[in-house]
């Protein structure tokens, strides 16, 4: 993606919607908008922005995970497993 061909003005945005929106859902590029010269937002399909939102969402869950292990809070998963059985023993044996 070649960023240059990317910026557009707002007036742009504005006399050209059905076409950006057209071409944004074919080419799955974002599009910057620009405003008194100044990019102010960036526009996309929706495909690609809950792509992103799902590997946002994986990347936080792997930050908690490094978390967890700099501060220690961890098991190995042996005693992780054990842990789990005996969990599942006492669900079976109250059935």
């Amino acid at each position: 993606m070649k960023l240059s061909d990317s910026v557009k003005s707002v007036s742009y945005l504005k006399n050209n919607t059905a076409d950006i929106l057209k071409n944004l859902r074919k080419s799955n590029e974002p599009l910057i908008i620009t405003q008194n010269g100044e990019a102010t937002a960036v526009l996309q399909d929706i495909k690609s922005f809950e792509k992103m939102m799902g590997s946002i969402a994986l990347l936080k869950i792997l930050a908690l995970g490094q978390k967890d292990l700099e501060e220690g809070r961890f098991k190995p998963a042996k005693k992780a497993f054990k842990d789990i059985r005996k969990q599942i023993e006492g669900i079976n044996d109250e059935i």
